[in-house]
């Protein structure tokens, strides 16, 4: 099925509250396009200078996320036009991210990447650690950060109860971290193009889906 013809079925599948990122890393400015001109207005990138290309060239009301490990040396290559930057796994990052936003004159919306994963190679928050830092009011001190959500990535295993497992978890942590930080905090990022179904049933407001829309990625040219 070609990119535009995904795009529109994933559209009308979706339900209303779900949120499409079609992860664009790797693929050419051309594919991006093709899901461009189906009506896909934001797109998921991994490396920052890749992404910054592609903002660059690419038509201006294309919202760009952030969807990788993000380096504290690479936040000022997308801090000008980044949207949300999904994968804030640090205090140091946060710090990060709010002095190029104030250089940029800019809010940037951020979520917390939270660990639930069996895999150790995964980034993000320990559960508790985060919630320590949120109820000790850590976040105030930032005042070019607008903090949006949480995002998570289950493990990678076809054991479909452990999968299901850590969706409930994320969904519970949002829950838990949505008392303390209003009502602003309204986007639960997970689920991707082999989990989302069961990603959206668990409370998912936010899908990642790029091979099912552009094909295996070609690593070869990157």
């Amino acid at each position: 099925m070609a990119i535009g013809e995904q795009i529109t079925e994933l559209q009308h599948a979706l339900p209303v509250g779900v949120t499409l990122v079609a992860v664009s890393k790797t693929h050419p400015e051309e594919a991006i396009m093709e899901a461009y001109r189906a009506g896909q207005r934001i797109f998921g990138e991994n490396r920052p200078q890749e992404l910054k290309v592609k903002y660059e060239s690419l038509p201006k009301d294309i919202r760009w996320h952030m969807i990788g490990h993000l380096q504290t040396n690479k936040v000022k290559y997308i801090a000008p036009f980044v949207e949300l930057i999904h994968s804030v796994d640090s205090d140091r990052l946060l710090e990060i991210i709010d002095r190029e936003a104030a250089k940029n004159n800019r809010v940037i919306d951020v979520l917390f990447e939270v660990h639930v994963a069996q895999e150790e190679t995964k980034h993000g928050w320990d559960r508790n650690e985060l919630m320590n830092y949120v109820i000790a009011g850590e976040c105030a001190k930032y005042t070019h950060v607008r903090f949006r959500g949480i995002m998570g990535i289950a493990s990678l295993t076809d054991d479909q109860a452990q999968i299901r497992s850590e969706f409930t978890q994320l969904k519970t942590i949002f829950e838990q971290l949505r008392h303390y930080l209003g009502n602003s905090f309204d986007t639960l990022s997970m689920g991707m193009t082999s989990d989302y179904p069961m990603a959206i049933e668990c409370g998912s407001t936010m899908v990642r889906i790029g091979s099912k829309i552009f094909g295996e990625r070609n690593y070869m040219n990157k």
